[in-house]
């Protein structure tokens, strides 16, 4: 751990908990290993790897390991998005047809980009594609044009762990010209400008990141939200040069998204380069979806007893809100925590409030709402250590 002073107003007996903590669940082979990295006020205050890498060939987890992303890269993408609405290029009202004129198919016709980012716009939660279809953004988005949708778009919450996101990428690649794909806008206009050098969509492993990559290993193998395999396969698929899965095939580490992160608490900017201005983050990070629960986890309430509660979805990111129920961002971090999550897996938020940003990878996925209660507990121990 690093020094945690007090002019930052950290406590460093009661941060060295966290690190205790996950390595308890290591141990306890709840999951495999992780990396997290906690800065306030700019500085890094604690930045550890714990566990393994690869528990089966006995690799230890190291500070510059590279994982598969999963959900969390959706704020990424989302972001892209959010930087064409900043230009001026589109709104959150523009509907998705004014864009991509065919998906006005199948009742989807008023269907806004708003709609897809805050998950309203009635696509299936899993990917019904085969797989060589959803490595690519374009044959994507032109089987979810032919779709129906589960609902009337706008009107309630069904997340779509895939399908969506590509759409939103076409969005941005249409917009653009059509002559980059999205991963390389993603690199020009976001990974370049914030030094994001170990970050890629659509690369594949990359040679400098082959020998630091974390396996995606689904380690709870009962009922859950997400095939295994699915899971599995998205993390293969992604090793391939070429395939580009906007909502979460990306590779990245800890140091990386860090910045990400920063660039987000500082309203967008990082080390005098601007990518997203303020104005568009106050909105994208303000709860946008009112009482609206989440389809998503419908099952956790008769699989695990848990009540109905909102979504907290911003446009762009999910928000922590003040009601007591299990969040990922801790029940004590500041009701404007932001960030996003990956399935049993990745997490990051930004606590605006208090200055904080944080950075959770791990290897070895869990069931989804027991890796939800995971990071709660994890974000509330960082937020029992501020101490002003």
């Amino acid at each position: 751990m690093t020094t945690a002073t007090q002019s930052l107003g950290i406590d460093a007996e009661r941060l060295s908990l966290l690190p205790a903590a996950i390595k308890s669940d290591i141990d306890a082979e709840k999951y495999d290993g992780a990396v997290v990295l906690v800065a306030r006020r700019g500085e890094v205050i604690l930045h550890e790897a714990i566990g393994y890498a690869d528990r089966a060939a006995g690799r230890p987890m190291q500070l510059d390991s590279v994982f598969v992303t999963l959900s969390m890269f959706k704020t990424m993408t989302n972001a892209a998005v959010l930087q064409f609405i900043d230009r001026g290029q589109i709104s959150f009202t523009t509907q998705v047809r004014e864009v991509i004129p065919e998906y006005a198919a199948n009742g989807k016709g008023n269907t806004t980009i708003a709609d897809l980012l805050l998950h309203k716009a009635g696509l299936p939660l899993g990917a019904p594609l085969p797989s060589e279809v959803l490595g690519d953004i374009q044959a994507t988005t032109a089987a979810v044009c032919k779709m129906v949708p589960q609902s009337v778009p706008g009107t309630t919450i069904s997340y779509s762990a895939v399908v969506g996101h590509s759409v939103l990428a076409e969005i941005v690649r249409r917009l653009d010209g059509g002559s980059r794909t999205f991963g390389r806008i993603l690199h020009d206009d976001l990974l370049e400008p914030l030094g994001m050098s170990d970050t890629s969509l659509g690369a594949g492993l990359r040679a400098d990141l082959a020998d630091r990559a974390v396996p995606v290993i689904v380690r709870d193998r009962g009922a859950a939200l997400f095939d295994p395999a699915m899971l599995e396969g998205v993390a293969v698929a992604s090793a391939i040069e070429g395939v580009e899965i906007p909502a979460g095939g990306a590779f990245t580490t800890a140091t990386d998204w860090l910045r990400f992160a920063e660039a987000l608490r500082r309203g967008g900017e990082l080390d005098g380069v601007r990518v997203l201005s303020p104005a568009i983050l106050r909105l994208a990070t303000t709860v946008a979806t009112g009482d609206l629960p989440n389809s998503l986890w419908d099952y956790t309430r008769q699989q695990r007893g848990w009540p109905e509660f909102p979504a907290n979805l911003g446009l762009g990111f999910y928000v922590r809100g003040s009601a007591a129920f299990v969040h990922a961002f801790g029940l004590l971090s500041s009701p404007g925590t932001f960030g996003g999550v990956g399935s049993g897996s990745t997490c990051f938020w930004v606590d605006p409030a208090r200055d904080i940003s944080y950075v959770f990878l791990s290897a070895g996925l869990m069931e989804d709402s027991r890796s939800s209660e995971r990071h709660q507990r994890y974000a509330d121990l960082v937020q029992s250590a501020v101490l002003d």
